[in-house]
């Protein structure tokens, strides 16, 4: 069974976040930042990466998705500082 991954990306100013799921973290990233990775992401500058979480199977991969999408900004803002404390934008981490 293929492995998925929940990331959370923003914009310049932090000011905004977006969480989603994929099995294939590269290039989902690369689509946000380069192509159209969604209306959502293309409207509002959203696309350096300050978070992802592998898990085992997608269907885990998605229900951790739909729970921190529902979490309030503070509780993501914490999960955030638990792996990227300076709130970097991590795509160099994946990409290299």
């Amino acid at each position: 069974m293929k492995s998925g991954w929940i990331y959370i990306l923003s914009n310049k100013r932090r000011t905004v976040f977006y969480t989603g799921v994929t099995s294939d973290l590269q290039q989902r990233i690369y689509q946000h930042k380069f192509e159209n990775g969604s209306k959502f992401t293309k409207k509002y500058n959203v696309h350096e990466l300050l978070y992802y979480e592998e898990f085992p199977t997608m269907y885990e991969a998605i229900s951790a998705e739909k729970k921190v999408k529902k979490w309030k900004r503070e509780w993501k803002i914490d999960l955030i500082k638990s792996i990227n404390p300076e709130f970097d934008d991590l795509w160099n981490d994946i990409y290299c």
